[in-house]
């Protein structure tokens, strides 16, 4: 299976740049297409890491874009009723024509994203069981059928419209196990720890075709010919977007920083441990990073 590439919106660096427009957004990620990447995404945060909120973006963005998919990288499903996220995400997959990928995460243990769970009036303790049951609860309104649910939230014979384009699309969500793993498999940083997480994900789901289950990989980059200037640059980014030390998150996250010419070499490593899906942030530049994974993608092996 070839590799595909996907781009992450600077939907924060934006906002803390103090530049909010959304029409530069909607300009990069035609560039993207234009360029050839596969997909574009756009991250979430209510109040901890203030953006724009993806899915409203998304739906702009799948406007704007006739080809690739467009995804949430990630979103946070306990932050929301998920009737109404999955009245919302059937409705945007509508928009997009079916390229809607859902991706969903339950959020890090850190005081400011406990704060936004507080503002939110979610409990934080109990948003991994408020995931997994609103998730079960999304995926049964989005066969369109009429449904009875009788737990955190009450429906009573409720039929959702729309639903969302394709009736596989569904299953683009995660299924309960998956999205626990999510959290333990998004911050590899190694190949070598993403294989373990993988085989973590088959054990987990024994049954599931192997080939429905598809390897992903989130990776921060900072692209410049002189080493000590990426490093730099990379851990400024870091330190500014996360308010920690950049150690901190280059231990919790796979980071690249260095010429061009090491990129494909890296992102390489990563394909061979199970990855067919990357997904790049860049630590700024983005015209330019563009420009340059383009250009260099024609070196990741199929």
């Amino acid at each position: 299976m070839s590799i595909r590439i996907g781009y992450l919106l600077p939907t924060r660096e934006r906002i803390m740049a103090g530049q909010p427009q959304a029409a530069p957004l909607l300009e990069l990620a035609e560039r993207a297409e234009r360029l050839g990447f596969d997909s574009v995404w756009a991250g979430d945060s209510l109040l901890a890491r203030p953006r724009h909120e993806p899915l409203t973006l998304l739906a702009a963005v799948a406007s704007r874009v006739r080809r690739v998919d467009i995804g949430t990288a990630v979103l946070l499903p306990a932050l929301r009723n998920p009737v109404l996220l999955a009245h919302q995400v059937a409705t945007l997959d509508q928009v997009a024509e079916g390229r809607l990928i859902l991706g969903v995460g339950i959020a890090a243990d850190v005081p400011n994203i406990r704060q936004e769970f507080t503002a939110a009036g979610v409990p934080f303790e109990k948003r991994v069981g408020r995931l997994l049951e609103g998730l079960r609860l999304a995926r049964s309104l989005w066969s369109g059928k009429p449904v009875d649910w009788d737990g955190r939230w009450k429906v009573e014979h409720g039929i959702l419209g729309p639903t969302p384009t394709r009736s596989g699309s569904a299953d683009r969500c995660p299924r309960a196990p998956i999205a626990r793993v999510a959290s333990s498999t998004a911050g590899c940083r190694s190949p070598r720890l993403l294989i373990n997480g993988l085989a973590y994900v088959s054990h987990r789901t024994p049954g599931r075709d192997a080939n429905a289950v598809t390897g992903a990989m989130y990776l921060t980059v900072a692209i410049d010919e002189d080493p000590s200037r990426a490093n730099e640059r990379l851990n400024t980014y870091l330190e500014q977007y996360y308010g920690q030390p950049a150690a901190v998150m280059r231990s919790r996250q796979a980071c690249y920083d260095g010429p061009n010419g090491g990129l494909p070499e890296w992102l390489q490593g990563y394909a061979q441990a199970g990855t067919t899906h990357l997904v790049l942030r860049f630590a700024g530049h983005h015209e330019r990073h563009l420009e340059t994974v383009a250009v260099l993608r024609s070196k990741l092996a199929s």
